[in-house]
């Protein structure tokens, strides 16, 4: 008996043996070229985060630029419309180059995100600049594919190792760079195949980021209630209250840009007309505080009472500038809203303001995004490593009452957050085609 058991065990742990050394020369791969992403995306985000500064601090001293803002979008959207069809999907194109691998992402799109976000800001809309990162790490990262002569999966690894250092090194949250790299493709799914190259990405993209001298703004939360019935409760509460306002972002961004779209037929007035509306809204509101990043108006949520309405009108300046065609991103102006919005609700909850400000800077883009994991271990890296529990309640239940809509139209449905959709949504659908997959099922239900 003790012949038999050692022979079976000896081919097991040859191929154990085996396996393991096979391990290093992928280790050694992933490491080198993962660096070399992390040092395109990190220095991309470097330039772009100094132009962004620059950019800002010279409208804030000359506010009639905000009227230039119809005319910098017409400027824009001929640009796109001459130069950038290839790649005007943004995101959703890197996101749907990983599933269905078609055709390398044109370079064009590092200067024209970089150069149209830059102008965005300049001249006053409301837009952030995650998506910017994102697209330049992603399309850096992919010009890789033909001199290193990768086939299909690496080349899916590679474009996810450019989401995440893009993402970790414009805010400076390796971790969540790294794991929101792997969520952001697909909600309840992740692939844990890239997770080696991501992490390693996101850690050296950030180190990149800083050595060219790049600062990113720290928050202080204070007070951090313990974790008990009622605080638990009342996180839950806000986090339901996240949640639809994430959805809401969402599904309003895409139906006005739909609506702009069917009636606006030459792309650069597009931008033109949201321009002309946002300034003269700006000047008649004297809203200028919800024009561009916001980030002034984020720090005083964690410091003081906010105006209970900042987050609508953070809200609907983004939701103009994005649906209109303005280059940038969604998560800063998230991370306004959800910030502003938590400062409101704290009083309602009896919570410190700081600490559900904190809660709702990182759940509503968790539930705008379908990324609770990342937002989690962003939350931690921004705030500190005990506001988790009450992060990562606020950020699933967000996740979870957002439905299934997202800011990333080439998401997938990869697992359904809810039982009774898991059993007729098919796995792997888009979920821009999703609203139209589900009226099917009913139409032919009742037919």
């Amino acid at each position: 008996m003790g012949q038999s058991d050692s022979l079976e065990q000896e081919p097991m742990h040859r191929i154990r043996h085996i396996e393991q050394l096979e391990l290093l020369p992928y280790l050694g791969k992933w490491l080198v070229v993962a660096s070399i992403v992390a040092a395109l995306a990190g220095s991309a985000s470097a330039i772009f985060l100094v132009s962004l500064d620059a950019a800002t601090a010279w409208r804030e001293v000359h506010r009639w630029v905000l009227w230039l803002l119809p005319a910098a979008g017409f400027g824009v959207g001929l640009a796109y419309h001459l130069l950038g069809k290839p790649v005007d999907a943004g995101n959703n194109l890197i996101i749907d180059e990983i599933h269905d691998p078609r055709k390398i992402v044109p370079l064009r799109m590092v200067p024209l995100v970089l150069g149209g976000t830059v102008v965005s800001h300049l001249f006053g809309a409301s837009v952030g600049r995650e998506g910017t990162a994102v697209q330049m790490g992603g399309a850096l990262a992919d010009q890789l594919t033909r001199l290193l002569r990768l086939e299909h999966d690496d080349r899916r690894i590679l474009l996810m190792t450019g989401i995440s250092a893009g993402f970790s090194s414009v805010f400076g949250t390796p971790l969540a760079g790294a794991v929101f790299g792997l969520e952001v493709l697909a909600i309840g799914r992740m692939r844990y195949d890239a997770l080696f190259p991501c992490v390693v990405a996101a850690i050296v993209a950030d180190q990149v980021c800083l050595a060219w001298g790049v600062h990113h703004v720290h928050y202080a939360i204070g007070q951090i209630v313990p974790v008990g019935a009622w605080s638990v409760l009342a996180v839950v509460l806000a986090g339901i209250v996240f949640g639809l306002a994430g959805m809401a972002f969402a599904t309003a961004a895409h139906e006005l840009g739909a609506f702009v779209k069917r009636h606006i037929a030459y792309a650069p007035l597009r931008p033109l007309a949201g321009g002309a509306a946002i300034a003269v809204a700006v000047w008649a509101l004297g809203a200028w505080h919800y024009i561009g990043l916001g980030i002034p108006d984020i720090v005083r949520s964690f410091q003081e009472p906010m105006k209970p309405w900042d987050f609508l009108g953070k809200f609907a300046f983004t939701v103009a500038s994005l649906g209109t065609g303005f280059k940038g991103g969604e998560v800063t102006p998230l991370f306004y809203i959800g910030a502003t919005l938590g400062n409101a609700l704290a009083p309602l909850l009896h919570l410190p303001f700081a600490m559900l400000a904190g809660i709702g800077f990182v759940a509503v883009f968790a539930g705008a995004a379908n990324t609770p994991i990342a937002t989690t271990l962003m939350a931690m890296e921004l705030f500190g490593a005990g506001i988790g529990p009450l992060a990562a309640i606020g950020c699933i239940t967000a996740y979870l009452f957002s439905g299934h809509t997202g800011i990333y139209h080439a998401q997938r449905v990869g697992h359904s957050k809810h039982r009774r959709h898991r059993m007729v949504v098919p796995e792997g659908l888009r979920i821009a085609d999703l609203a139209h997959f589900l009226r099917q099922r009913r139409e032919q239900e009742r037919g």
